[in-house]
């Protein structure tokens, strides 16, 4: 099996919409073909995404989820997750948010983060290494 790699909100999103098809496979086939880690935070934002901009029902969001829970492991921020999101942002001049993802991808022992929000190339914390897996 591939090494443990992290979703970001915006990837997963895509496995949901049907605006842009060739996005949604790739999505997909990140999410079933590796050790996929996804956090609470991705969770609740994916929620708040596919209520607001998708429509769905509260209903509907609780099988999506479960089925997020079922495709990836999740990894529950923390105390010390939230301290090294604050390193991270000063170090890099990031977002809390985007460092605060960074931060769990990197306590869920992840090599490769996939994102569409980040320096495609840029390596965290000589670890962890961002990815738009959309890039050219």
């Amino acid at each position: 099996m591939n090494d443990n790699v992290f979703i970001d909100t915006n990837i997963l999103v895509y496995t949901y919409s049907n605006d842009e098809p060739s996005k949604k496979e790739i999505a997909c086939n990140l999410i079933l073909s590796n050790n996929t880690f996804i956090s609470t935070q991705v969770i609740q934002e994916l929620i708040n995404t596919i209520t607001r901009k998708f429509k769905y029902q509260y209903s509907d969001a609780l099988n999506v989820i479960t089925e997020c829970c079922n495709n990836s492991n999740l990894f529950t921020n923390n105390h010390a997750t939230i301290i090294q999101a604050c390193n991270i942002a000063e170090r890099y001049k990031l977002s809390f948010y985007d460092s605060l993802i960074l931060s769990a991808a990197l306590d869920s022992n992840c090599s490769i983060i996939y994102t569409e929000d980040m320096n495609d190339g840029q390596v965290i914390n000589d670890k962890l290494t961002i990815k738009n897996p959309f890039a050219a």
